[in-house]
This record gives structure tokens, sequence and C-alpha cells, in this order.
């Protein structure tokens, strides 16, 4: 019988892309808002062009920010010299929503997903995790001056080869990265396959003699906001799962966790991190859904993609039993209004840890101190 062959690809972005400078802009004002008050309302959304941020959105909240100056040290921070103009158009939060809100209710309706699957030791799809890897460590040798040329402005893509299923080698990796006008094109591309795809390759135990390809325009002078529009939340695909598996119906960036678009997400993805960790299956989808003012999600849906060794159904009764879905219990579990947003905006919101004052932090949504929840099921 012949061994069906499959090629799948996903994509990853730095914070200089356009699109992630917006969400970090974004991101850096919830923060901003929650180190003072943990209890801020916050839907902040950012558009970038040339040096013109236009904020819009709404926050009610009891802190005092210097909303402009925190745009200026975002730009200055992603590595971008100029200095932006800033048109703020943000209010305060609508009453018909708060009034919801207020209750304990979600601040809107909608469909979230989390996933998690045994391909990595982080439970994410490989081909995401590398692609997210190629980038933060193409910025990281930027910012410490080893990768010369290199401009802020990143893109990154991986095809990965399946063979019945299993990963067998990397078919092809692309990288666009921005570059000086002065550059050396031999030794730009000869750096970025020897000290970046060929790290990034090894590090997963996989081939390198794969395709390469990288700023297939040519080059790659004019990028960022100057080169391209941003706006907060059109990485959606980035944040998650690169395609792996569905997204819902909205963006994170900009939210506080009263929005469930965000901290259903995240509390989606703790849940099925936890169950696939619990080994009762190699992989798990879930869906929650909520209604605008609802304290509890209108319905919950687990796939196991039909690799469980315990009934779905046992699985959807251990999480109705075991974890408060509603806004409220997602926040305190999950310790949602610590002011950590805008690092994930460099490496996605999944699968990963970041630094905090040169500590190395799990994201609480990543935590595995659940799987004792699922392990039990084996023994019934």
């Amino acid at each position: 019988m012949e061994k069906i062959r499959n090629l799948f690809t996903s994509e990853a972005v730095s914070i200089g892309h356009p699109d992630h400078v917006c969400d970090m802009i974004s991101d850096s004002i919830l923060d901003a808002c929650l180190a003072q008050d943990k209890n801020s309302r916050v839907a902040c959304e950012t558009l970038a062009k040339d040096d013109n941020i236009v904020l819009a959105g709404e926050i009610t909240t009891n802190a005092k920010i210097e909303v402009e100056q925190i745009v200026k040290d975002t730009i200055r921070k992603i590595g971008y010299t100029y200095t932006p103009k800033v048109l703020n158009l943000i209010s305060k939060q609508s009453p018909d929503i708060a009034q919801g809100v207020d209750i304990g209710g979600a601040g809107d309706q909608g469909i979230m997903f989390g996933y998690a699957n045994s391909e990595t030791p982080e439970y994410m799809p490989l081909a995401i995790t590398m692609a997210h890897d190629l980038v933060k460590l193409a910025t990281k040798l930027r910012q410490t001056g080893e990768f010369k040329y290199a401009m802020p402005d990143m893109k990154s893509q991986v095809t990965l080869e399946y063979i019945q299923g299993e990963t067998t080698k990397i078919d092809t990796m692309l990288m666009s990265i921005q570059h000086t006008e002065d550059y050396n094109e031999k030794e730009f591309k000869n750096f970025i396959v020897d000290n970046i795809m060929s790290c990034v390759a090894k590090k997963y135990d996989l081939n390198t003699d794969f395709k390469v390809l990288i700023n297939p325009t040519g080059k790659f002078v004019i990028g960022g906001p100057e080169g391209d529009a941003g706006l907060t939340g059109r990485k959606i695909i980035v944040d998650t799962y690169g395609g792996y598996a569905p997204h819902g119906g909205g963006a994170f960036s900009g939210k506080d966790p009263s929005k469930v678009d965000r901290s259903a997400a995240y509390m989606a993805r703790y849940l099925a991190k936890n169950i696939v960790a619990s080994g009762i299956t190699k992989e798990c989808l879930i869906q929650l859904s909520y209604a605008i003012g609802v304290v509890q999600p209108i319905s919950i849906f687990v796939d196991c993609k039909g690799s469980s060794s315990v009934p779905v159904d046992r699985i959807v009764e251990a999480i109705y039993s075991n974890f408060d879905l509603s806004p409220k219990g997602i926040i305190d579990k999950l310790q949602l209004q610590c002011p950590v947003f805008s690092n994930t905006c460099n490496g996605g919101h999944f699968g990963r840890k970041f630094l905090d004052e040169d500590e190395l932090l799990e994201c609480s949504w990543e935590r595995l101190d659940s799987v004792g929840v699922f392990e039990n099921l084996t023994r019934v």
C-alpha cells in the first residue's frame, strides 16, 4: 500500500512586522493600565502607517498613563528609530457592555478554540513552533549585533513533510528579512542559512538539506509600517496554532481578560494542553462559546481526533466538574490581571515562555497543574 505524503506549512512574523508593531502597542497600553488598576477595561486598537499611529477603542480605568509616551517607547523597543505621530481616538467602554460585564458575564458573544498535540515538548504543532523559533532567533541575533544588515521586519515560513501522519523532514524554509540598503547579499543569506535556519533544524533533529527561500522578491529594504500598513489583531493564525487548528471569531491583542476572545481562548489552550499531557490522548481541540452578559459558557466541545483512550463525554464532564469557566473564574485561575500581555507579541501566545526582569517565567495558561484531573479518568 502506497504511503500517504502530505506537506503542511505555518508562518510567523517578528515584532518588527507592521501588524505585530500594532499588537505590541495595544498590549503595552493594556499592560500599563493593568499595572496600576487590575480591573481596567481595555479594548485598544492600533493602526500604523509610515510614522503615523492611530489609536482607537474603549478604555475605562483608574490608571494614569501617558499613551503617546507608551507608543514612542514601544516603537523604540522594537528597534525602529523614528518618532511616531500619534492620533488618540480612545473613549470609555460603552455602558451597555459594562452592565453585563459588571455582574461577571462575558464581554461579548463568541467562539474560542484551544488546541494541543504531542508533536513537541511544548504540546504545540511543530511547523508553527519552528517558524516562531526562526524569527525569534533572527531577532535576538539582530539585537546583539551578530546579524549584520538585519532590520526589525521579518517573516518566516516552514513546510514539513508528513508520511502517514508522522513528521519525516523539513521540505522548505522561507525567510523574508528586512535589511539595510548597503547589505552584502551573499554574506547576509549565508548567515541566515548557517546561523538561523540550520540551527533551528538541528534543534529538532531534522534534516538540513531543505529547500531554502530568502527574500524571494530580490531585496527587502523598505519594511515595517513604511512598507505596509499595520493593524492590531491581523495575525491571528500566527498568534495561535499556525493553521493547524481552528481560530475563534476574535483576536487577542489590546483586550483585557474580561473579553473572552482572549481569556477563554487561553483557558481552552490550558485545558487542551493538560488533557494531552495527561496521556489520555495525543491531540485535543476544545471549543468554548459565550453569550454577552452570560456568566458561564453556553457550550463546550471536545474533539480528540479519535486518539483518546477515554470517552470524550467523560472529558467534557470532567471540565464542567472541575473548572469555573466564567470570565471571573478564568481570570482567577490563570491570574490574568497581571501586566504580561505585551510579551505575547514575540513568538506567539502559546507554547512558550517569556522573560520578565531577566527571569524566565511560564505563561499561566501553559502550566501543567491540572494534569491529574484528566489522569484520574483512566482510574474510574
